[in-house]
């Protein structure tokens, strides 16, 4: 089996595949060797970013597996759909849940404040807040979505979800449609994005949702950027309408030079660096789905490319 693998850590990669299933051939190299190889390749294994030009160029898989979670690179309306597709799922829930309790952590305990007093020689002595009793929204209660919850319900956080479609899941109190964001929102302390890039989730961040969160609240937003109105959400901070945000993805990455975030009030940069995909764990589900696939079932991660995930 001849596997095209296109990756920054390709090396690693290499040297996981090669060690844990020596049968594959792997066709690793440049644009160009990859691009000269492709055709002979039933399977591809990479980042998307640097497996749509190849689908631009007319080649394509018969699967490709996706290392990122996101797939929106190959989802352009110019390349082809008349393959499978499968993203990268069930391997960032541990390192998401850690990023989240980490800014919540330092949300309830002031860790900015008081940095900025240190600086300033103030004495701060306010107390922290607990995390217990928290009320949480998480915005994209799928795969991800619920391992934070099961991360965070140990800690007494109160967790309503927001889902394409309301169901019943442990440990949310409740899980409701994208209709009932905005009243959710403002029952909410704390705003977690963690939806995919679809035409359905773009720019629902605005002006009219930000005035709906409690002046308290806190958002964030390791989802993608283009759920977010930029301006909108400046205009929030600048007014006071939210106590602050810690924005991991956005629009343009990495964020120009000049770009108001970087200034802007109570708002933090964390470089899209949330959930790195862990190239062991990617490797152990491309194996998986490598004989699912060889098998003729259902692969993990399988894209519906009109849902756009």
């Amino acid at each position: 089996m001849r596997v095209l693998l296109a990756e920054q850590a390709q090396a690693q990669y290499a040297e996981l595949l090669t060690a844990a299933a020596p049968q594959l051939q792997l066709v690793c190299g440049d644009e160009q060797e990859l691009a000269r190889q492709a055709a002979s390749c039933p399977v591809w294994l990479g980042q998307p970013d640097l497996l749509a030009p190849l689908l631009r160029q007319g080649q394509r898989p018969q699967w490709l597996q996706s290392t990122w979670a996101g797939i929106t690179p190959l989802l352009s309306p110019d390349l082809p759909r008349d393959y499978q597709l499968s993203r990268a799922v069930g391997i960032f829930g541990q390192v998401m849940a850690e990023y989240v309790l980490t800014y919540l952590l330092a949300h309830r305990g002031r860790l900015l404040p008081r940095l900025a007093s240190q600086v300033e020689q103030r004495w701060d002595n306010l107390p922290p807040s607990s995390l217990r009793g928290m009320r949480v929204l998480i915005v994209g209660a799928g795969d991800i979505g619920c391992e934070v919850a099961r991360f965070l319900a140990p800690f007494g956080v109160e967790l309503r979800g927001i889902a394409r479609t309301p169901r019943a899941i442990e440990p949310f109190t409740e899980i409701r449609g994208m209709h009932g964001l905005a009243e959710l929102a403002g029952w909410a302390e704390v705003v977690i994005n963690l939806l995919p890039d679809t035409p359905a989730t773009r720019d629902i961040y605005d002006a009219a949702l930000f005035a709906r969160m409690a002046p308290q609240a806190l958002f964030i937003n390791a989802g993608r950027g283009v759920a977010v109105v930029d301006e909108d959400l400046l205009a929030a901070l600048n007014a006071g309408l939210l106590a602050g945000a810690v924005i991991d993805v956005c629009r343009q990455e990495p964020l120009p030079s000049g770009h108001p975030f970087w200034n802007a009030p109570r708002l933090l940069l964390t470089g899209h660096s949330s959930a790195p995909t862990e190239p062991a764990a990617m490797v152990d589900l491309f194996l998986d789905n490598l004989r699912r696939w060889q098998a003729g079932q259902g692969l993990r991660g399988l894209v519906d490319f009109a849902r756009g995930y």
